[in-house]
């Protein structure tokens, strides 16, 4: 098995979690109360993920950009 690449979007919520989210994969998300246990728990979901999406592929993350309004 190839090791796959994913990026994780990572926020903090107004109570202080870390809520991250992978953008390749649909509803492929998490949190944790430190980056360390987010990205535990991120890592179980997007295994998780890919079992469901065994058939179908993924998008490709390009980038984030910033937008001042």
């Amino acid at each position: 098995m190839t090791n796959r690449e994913f990026y994780v979007v990572i926020e903090r919520d107004e109570d202080g979690i870390y809520v991250g989210e992978v953008p390749q994969l649909k509803a492929c998300y998490s949190q944790g109360e430190t980056i360390d246990e987010l990205m535990q728990n991120i890592r179980e979901v997007i295994e998780m993920c890919l079992e469901e999406l065994e058939e179908r592929s993924t998008t490709e993350f390009i980038g984030i950009q910033r937008v001042v309004v």
